[in-house]
């Protein structure tokens, strides 16, 4: 994933340049694709994984960032506080990753969510 961040993109923040996506997340990006948005990266250094999802979301043409750690994502909009992100997800379920990718490409689109489950 290059960065392009001018193009619109769901913008996933990198903790550190050298980072490399976990393949445990794959299922993340599936739920994205499905719904046809587009994907970046970017890195983003500072705070934590709600902060970094957040300022991913300022950063993104379509207004929605995803940060991540070794144990959960989360998914930002950027007219959220920056302290209440969208959703918060336990990386334990490829199904959940996958409808959490799906839900925020659905905030790109405007359509109701999926359940999470």
């Amino acid at each position: 994933m290059a960065s392009m961040t001018d193009r619109p993109a769901i913008l996933i923040a990198l903790p550190t340049e050298n980072d490399v996506i976990p393949t445990v997340l794959q299922p993340l990006f599936n739920g994205i694709e499905e719904e046809a948005i587009p994907i970046d990266s970017k890195v983003i250094d500072e705070g934590d994984i709600t902060a970094r999802a957040y300022q991913a979301a300022l950063a993104s043409r379509l207004s929605v960032g995803i940060g991540y750690d070794d144990q959960q994502v989360v998914v930002h909009y950027k007219n959220l506080k920056p302290d209440q992100p969208l959703f918060v997800v336990s990386i334990d379920s490829a199904e959940r990753l996958r409808r959490l990718g799906a839900n925020a490409a659905r905030l790109v689109k405007g359509v109701p969510f999926k359940k999470l489950v």
